[in-house]
């Protein structure tokens, strides 16, 4: 399979680790450090219509300002969710691998398994 991408944070731990787990399965993804790449306004929308789930379902809470951003609060809209991400990439849960079978945050990493 070599149409995989993994949506990447390097200096996180569960993504360090389903990048190897992948690499250890003969698979060399494309990685996209999201961090330095950022995302837009499509891209999320396609991630999450591939994902099956909203912005609120991929929010980092840990380790962000989502909270000071009002982001938490269950009356935040999709769109301001969606464009808080935008501004601050660390807002999305990492990591995130796509393949022509479907889309997972893979925390655990091993859910990248279920994609192969």
């Amino acid at each position: 399979m070599t149409d995989v991408t993994i949506y990447h944070n390097p200096a996180c731990g569960t993504s360090r680790n389903t990048l190897a787990l992948l690499r250890e399965k003969g698979i060399e993804p494309r990685v996209v450090e999201y961090l330095k790449a950022g995302w837009t306004k499509d891209q999320l929308q396609d991630l999450l219509k591939r994902l099956d789930r909203s912005a609120r379902d991929i929010l980092r809470v840990r380790g962000t300002e989502a909270h000071e951003l009002g982001l938490t609060d269950p009356a935040a809209s999709e769109d301001a969710l969606i464009a808080a991400m935008i501004l601050q990439p660390i807002l999305v849960e990492r990591p995130i691998v796509v393949t022509p079978k479907g889309a997972a945050l893979c925390r655990p990493a091993e859910l990248a398994l279920t994609l192969l």
